[in-house]
């Protein structure tokens, strides 16, 4: 025969509260004993904190747990860890982009010129000559006929300033400047050396000018 579930000293024990088993096993000066024995507070505090700290810092730092993101072996790690090597500054090309934007028209993308108007620039002894006066030309324009390869150009159009002189329009800068005629120097089989920055610079500052060059006036300049 089972037993009556209301005698079962099992489910009598399991029904009562902490505080009657208490009350019933431990002695009354015991009881503030076994109810202060639980994990002290400050030991509580600290370990919420290392939590909370260990949260912080793998949500920083874990990389959504790639394991290429800390790979020294991995090659896309080791080419993206290395810094970006600056790109030389191109003064050919940027000479180029500055000739397609404003001397193009006149000069023919060839350097050939239009016949009896604009001079060419290919294989010209201007284009390839002096620097100075190369230079100058380009900073305050030119007026007046010129011979080139052998023909003369009457010069019916001034050629506009580049530099920053009154009503130039163009304005540019000196690397521009330099940039242009280093291209002009080097393209269509011209073999020139290259113009830099610093003389365009130089002459800026040394010469005072409103006006555009003839060429009887470049001829004297040494």
């Amino acid at each position: 025969m089972s037993q009556n579930p209301s005698n079962n000293p099992r489910q009598e024990s399991a029904a009562q509260t902490d505080e009657a088993l208490l009350s019933k096993h431990v002695p009354a000066g015991d009881k503030a004993a076994v109810r202060g024995s639980g994990i002290p507070n400050a030991i509580s505090v600290a370990f919420s904190f290392l939590l909370c700290f260990a949260g912080i810092y793998l949500d920083r730092y874990a990389g959504d747990f790639s394991a290429k993101v800390y790979n020294e072996n991995s090659r896309a790690y080791a080419a993206s860890a290395l810094p970006a090597e600056p790109k030389a500054f191109d003064m050919v090309a940027f000479g180029k982009k500055q000739f397609m934007s404003a001397c193009v028209n006149c000069h023919q993308a060839t350097g050939l010129g239009l016949p009896g108007v604009y001079p060419p620039l290919a294989g010209s002894e201007w284009a390839q000559g002096d620097e100075q006066r190369l230079i100058r030309i380009v900073l305050f324009g030119l007026s007046g006929p010129v011979t080139v390869k052998g023909t003369t150009f009457p010069g019916l159009v001034q050629m506009p300033a580049f530099g920053e002189v009154p009503g130039g329009g163009y304005n540019w800068t000196d690397r521009q400047i330099a940039a242009v005629l280093t291209f002009v120097r080097q393209e269509w089989g011209n073999k020139a050396t290259a113009i830099t920055e610093a003389q365009v610079t130089e002459i800026r500052k040394a010469v005072s000018r409103s006006k555009p060059w003839t060429i009887p006036e470049l001829l004297k300049v040494k």
